[in-house]
């Protein structure tokens, strides 16, 4: 599939809209213009989906009023397959840019998306959970890149409290002393798995320190100094710092493309 062979079938889905239609207008693939509503469309071709056609779209966000990516979807299973794969994410990229997704495949033009702001849901469990892993550490651990040592997470710093308080007991220990001494709520879980085989079970009910954990101290002693400074649960939540938004004006009424679908069989 050729880039000219997609100019034909996005002309003509634009057409029914009620654009008048150009090509190779200035630096653009396609111009569209319609009259009464004042509304002046660019669509960008490309045979693939990339950083190439990306640039070349928001370099017409400037002048246009509403602008598309236009890609070839691919022939061929495993080139269909992967299409298929990129499609949510290539679809997610281009509302957040502010940009519409065509899609062109037999002579079919299928919308993905319309331009316009970008206003990104909100999870309020995924930010509960990022928070809590970023307060329950003691610091900053680990250097990107690095592979030395394992990376340092909020559950292995709660394992290694547990540790800590086993060495220095000197003996076996049930799961709620060091619950209580650790500040760990999840201690007795956190023996029972033994994730990191840093504990051993010699009695039911009394966990002790293994060698494998012994030498889990010696490893992490930067963070058993860090964790007496910080102790687990006493950081404070970072304030939310106000941002300015941009304003951005409203899209315009007449958009060329239509509801998301899905892509054309």
């Amino acid at each position: 599939m050729l880039e000219a062979d997609l100019y034909a079938p996005v002309k003509a889905h634009l057409e029914a809209q009620g654009y008048a239609i150009r090509g190779e207008v200035g630096h653009c693939d396609m111009v569209g213009w319609d009259a009464g509503q004042e509304t002046l469309v660019v669509v960008e071709l490309k045979r693939s989906f990339g950083l190439a056609v990306l640039y070349q779209a928001l370099r017409r966000m400037a002048a246009a009023d509403l602008v598309y990516v236009g890609v070839g979807v691919p022939e061929g299973a495993k080139a269909r397959r992967n299409w298929d794969a990129q499609l949510p994410e290539a679809t997610r990229l281009c509302r957040m840019l502010g940009l519409g997704l065509l899609s062109i495949r037999h002579n079919a033009v299928v919308v993905h998306a319309d331009p316009g702001p970008f206003a990104p849901r909100k999870f309020p469990a995924r930010r509960g959970r990022l928070l809590s892993e970023f307060n329950r550490r003691s610091g900053d651990h680990n250097i990107g890149g690095t592979t030395r040592r394992p990376r340092m997470t909020a559950y292995r710093e709660d394992a290694l409290r547990c540790a800590r308080l086993l060495a220095e007991a000197g003996g076996p220990r049930r799961p709620a002393q060091l619950r209580d001494a650790a500040g760990v709520p999840k201690a007795a879980a956190m023996l029972r798995r033994n994730v990191y085989g840093w504990f051993e079970n010699p009695s039911r009910g009394l966990y002790t320190l293994s060698p494998a954990g012994a030498a889990a101290l010696a490893l992490h002693a930067d963070v058993i100094a860090a964790q007496a400074i910080s102790p687990a649960g006493s950081s404070a939540p970072p304030q939310r710092k106000a941002q300015a938004l941009r304003a951005r004006p409203p899209a315009p009424r007449n958009r060329p493309g239509s509801p998301p679908s899905a892509p054309a069989s």
